[in-house]
């Protein structure tokens, strides 16, 4: 069973070459690891982990998805940040490469954040990037 923990809109540029890149993960911040410790342990279960992905959608063609999942599936690359597992798919791996996520708990914004060098120009809504 997966459980939600935030879906955020966003857009990305596919790399020109895979090969060209090395499969480099994301970066969870300290801030973003303790708020998905506590998020974990809401859920009472200790063989979750956050799965970051990037799927069609988004108002130019890509967002983001952030969620909680237990499965492990072929081409996974899997980095743990102070004990919290951080899963990317084989395909979402090179439009994710060198983000860092991060989580906002201030008056103006809250949420995870995810700042992305692949990401061109935002739109303005704020959610969404090409």
């Amino acid at each position: 069973m997966t459980t939600p923990a935030q879906t955020e809109s966003t857009e990305a540029e596919a790399p020109t070459s895979v090969e060209a890149q090395a499969p480099t993960s994301v970066v969870l911040t300290d801030v973003a690891a303790q708020k998905v410790k506590a998020l974990i342990e809401q859920e009472g279960r200790d063989d979750l982990r956050l799965r970051v992905a990037v799927q069609p959608g988004g108002c130019s063609g890509l967002r983001y998805q952030l969620f909680f999942d237990e499965r492990s599936l072929d081409g996974d690359v899997v980095t743990d940040f102070d004990g919290v597992g951080v899963v990317v798919d084989r395909m979402s791996a090179p439009y994710l490469s060198g983000a860092t996520i991060d989580f906002a708990d201030r008056i103006d914004a809250q949420g995870f954040t995810i700042d992305n060098p692949n990401a061109g120009n935002s739109c303005a809504c704020g959610d969404s990037f090409n």
